[in-house]
């Protein structure tokens, strides 16, 4: 099958490729890897194309389409096929009053792909709750089941995104207790959007909808009618620094991984001069979000190199005024900055 991975993508941005697998099973994810690999076509899996950003000439080998279904729940775990629309698994979560992934409403993609970027949002992380992931090593020509532990999560990080390429996600296990309540609130916009001092707690609906509004607001939740969301997400990631004395004046702060310190990138390019609804041009095809800085927006006619070109101006003016080199979280295929 030929498709325009223009189709699959968030950004609705790549090009095109002429051999495109749907893989509606776990047997048919892994069989659809095994042959390719076995030929030497080289193999991209897309789930929901919300972190990838694809070339203008597309994709010389086969893309998968990870379309996998399946939730079963045994006590306070819950197994769910890597094809799962991870919205939609939250959203049944959060309705059962499980706690752990109410902070992660309304992110787009699918859940076998959270454990590869370690996503997190609004003080969690999917690292927090995953038990277990079930994946193919197509290195080793076999399944394995990898704990948390063996995952290797950091900050929008883990061992299946360093190894790139070499596993297949086939399902994923969460530790999900049903308490009704949510883990305590860490985020200080979260907290302050429900009136709460920061490590209070809150019924699981209530914070999954305040986190569901505070995404609208920047543009975050899907809509089709809106070119504010037609992006990957946050471009970038926030920086982490060897301390205090690296963050700029002013710069938000927040503690990180040995005794290293994060701030925000939304906050340096906004005071690189890159304010909300930035274009190189008038008319431009693409742009900074009009709702949030840290999103890179097709417009409606964009090409990736567009986009590409947007980002490099962006990460040049943070690198100039602030000596701090902004690194792109989406994955980028075919293309680079």
């Amino acid at each position: 099958m030929s498709v325009h991975l223009s189709e699959v993508t968030t950004l609705r941005l790549g090009g095109p490729c002429d051999d495109v697998v749907i893989a509606d099973t776990q047997e048919r994810l892994v069989s659809s890897v095994m042959a390719a690999d076995a030929d030497q076509v080289p193999v991209l899996l897309l789930s929901g194309g919300s972190n990838v950003v694809i070339a203008d000439e597309g994709w010389p080998g086969r893309v998968v389409l990870v379309r996998s279904r399946g939730v079963r729940v045994r006590g306070d775990e819950v197994e769910v096929a890597a094809g799962e629309s991870w919205s939609d698994f939250v959203a049944a979560m959060v309705g059962q009053g499980r706690c752990g992934v109410e902070a992660l409403s309304g992110i787009p993609g699918a859940v076998g792909s959270t454990p590869i970027q370690n996503v997190g949002a609004y003080g969690q992380e999917v690292a927090e709750t995953i038990a277990q992931v079930r994946v193919w090593d197509r290195a080793a020509h076999r399944e394995l089941v990898l704990s948390a532990d063996e995952c290797g999560f950091g900050y929008r990080d883990s061992w299946f995104k360093r190894e790139t390429g070499r596993f297949v996600v086939l399902n994923v296990t969460f530790r999900l207790p049903a308490t009704g309540v949510s883990a305590p609130l860490r985020y200080a916009e979260l907290a302050g959007k429900l009136g709460l001092p920061v490590g209070a707690t809150a019924p699981v609906a209530v914070v999954a909808n305040a986190v569901l509004a505070l995404r609208r607001g920047k543009g975050m939740v899907l809509d089709a009618a809106d070119h504010d969301t037609w992006s990957a997400g946050s471009f970038f990631t926030n920086p982490i620094l060897a301390s205090t004395a690296e963050v700029p004046a002013g710069a938000p702060a927040f503690p990180a991984s040995d005794g290293r310190v994060k701030t925000s990138a939304a906050w340096l390019i906004e005071h690189a001069g890159f304010g909300k609804g930035y274009a190189r041009a008038i008319n431009a095809p693409v742009s900074l979000s009009t709702k949030h800085t840290l999103a890179l927006t097709n417009r409606g006619t964009a090409t990736t190199e567009d986009l590409l070109d947007l980002a490099r101006t962006i990460r040049a003016g943070v690198q100039d005024r602030f000596a701090i080199t902004l690194v792109p979280e989406p994955v980028l295929i075919g293309c680079a900055l």
